[in-house]
C-alpha cells in the first residue's frame, strides 16, 4: 500500500523554500555590493578571521565547517614567512566575504593540534570541510596560487557538501529601522513558479525536471536546490510501502538502503530529529561509499528543512563529530 496525496504541508513549510531563496539572494546581493565597493567592506572581519586553540577547536572549526569551509593557518610569532602569509590570508578572508572562514592556530601555544595535523614546518595551511581535514599548501605561496586553491576549495564545499558560505554584515544588521535592499526579480522566476506548482500538485517528476532545468543554467540557484531536494524526497516516499520499510529498517540496522528509506519516511512524517539521528548513526556505522552516500542523503534532508532550523544545526554538529 502506497501513501496517497503526499504533501509536506504541516511537516515542512512549503514557503520556507521561497524564504530561504530570498535570504540567500540578499546574501549574494550583499556580496556583490561589497565587491563593487572595494572587497569585503560589508563584512565584519572579526567573524571571518578567528584565533583558535585546542579547547575551542571542535566548536570553532569542526562544527563551523559544517556550514562553511574553514581554512586553518598554522603559524608562530618567530616565523618570518608566516608574517607574510598571515596578512594575505586575512585580507582574502575579508575579500571573499563569508565564502570561507580563516582560523589561525599559534603552534607554540597549541602543540597538540600541531601533532594531530602532523605539521612538519610552518606556515602550513589546511582546510576542514564538513568535518573532513585536507592539506592545502605549505610555505608562503604566491597570491594567485592561493586564490586558485581557495576557489577550488569553495567549489568542492558547495558541490559535494552543499556549503554556500555565511553572510557577515553586522553593521547593516545592527542599524535599527534599516530595511534590506530589495532584490530584483531573477531570470528564472517563471520556471521556479512552474516547478512549485508541480510540487503542490504532487507531480514530483515534473517538479524535479523543472528544478533541474533551472540548475542546468544556474547551478547555485538556492531556491532550485531546495525545491529539488524536496521534490526528490517526496518522489522517493511516494513509491514506498511504509510498513515494509519500517519492518526492514528494524530488522536490518546495518543496511544502508533501508535506513535511508526509513529516514525519508521519518522526515515526511514530521519526525525530523529521528530522521537526522538515523542517518548520523548510519554514517557512524558505515565506511567508504556507503558512508558517503549516507552523508549526502543527510545533507539533502538538511536542504529540505532549511539551514536556519535549530534541528539542522544540532545534526550538523553530530555529523561533524562522527566524521572527524
Amino acid at each position: 500500500m502506497q501513501p496517497r496525496n503526499m504533501s509536506m504541508s504541516g511537516v515542512v513549510d512549503l514557503g520556507a523554500v521561497k524564504a530561504a531563496s530570498e535570504a540567500k539572494a540578499k546574501a549574494e546581493q550583499a556580496r556583490a555590493d561589497a565587491s563593487r565597493q572595494g572587497g569585503g567592506a560589508a563584512a565584519a572581519p572579526g567573524s571571518l578571521v578567528i584565533d583558535v586553540d585546542e579547547a575551542g577547536f571542535e566548536r570553532d572549526v569542526l562544527t563551523r565547517s559544517t556550514e562553511v569551509p574553514v581554512v586553518i593557518d598554522f603559524w608562530a610569532e618567530w616565523c618570518q614567512p608566516c608574517k607574510q602569509l598571515g596578512p594575505l590570508l586575512e585580507r582574502l578572508a575579508v575579500e571573499y566575504n563569508g565564502r570561507f572562514v580563516l582560523a589561525k592556530v599559534d603552534v607554540d601555544a597549541n602543540q597538540m593540534l600541531m601533532q594531530q595535523f602532523a605539521i612538519q614546518s610552518i606556515p602550513a595551511v589546511f582546510a576542514v570541510v564538513a568535518g573532513q581535514a585536507l592539506p592545502l599548501f605549505q610555505g608562503a605561496a604566491p597570491e594567485a596560487q592561493i586564490r586558485e586553491t581557495l576557489d577550488q576549495l569553495i567549489q568542492v564545499g558547495e558541490e559535494r557538501f552543499g556549503l554556500t558560505g555565511i553572510v557577515v554584515d553586522a553593521e547593516a544588521q545592527g542599524e535599527a529601522g534599516q530595511m534590506p535592499a530589495e532584490v530584483p526579480a531573477g531570470p528564472y522566476d517563471a520556471l521556479l513558479e512552474a516547478a512549485a506548482q508541480a510540487l503542490d500538485a504532487n507531480d514530483f517528476g515534473g517538479a524535479v525536471q523543472a528544478y533541474k532545468n533551472v540548475l542546468a543554467d544556474d547551478p547555485v540557484n538556492v531556491e532550485a536546490k531546495l525545491g529539488l531536494a524536496q521534490a526528490e524526497l517526496l518522489g522517493r516516499v511516494q513509491k514506498m510501502d511504509p510498513q515494509q520499510v519500517r519492518k526492514d529498517a528494524a530488522e536490518k540496522p546495518d543496511d544502508l538502503a533501508t535506513q535511508m528509506a526509513a529516514a525519508d519516511l521519518d522526515l515526511v512524517g514530521g519526525h525530523v530529529e529521528d530522521a537526522f539521528g538515523r542517518l548520523v548513526e548510519t554514517v557512524r556505522r558505515t565506511f567508504g561509499d556507503d558512508r558517503d552516500a549516507a552523508r549526502l542523503r543527510l545533507l539533502e534532508l538538511f536542504e529540505v528543512i532549511g539551514p536556519d532550523d535549530p534541528r539542522v544545526a544540532a545534526a550538523r554538529t553530530a555529523l561533524a563529530r562522527v566524521l572527524f
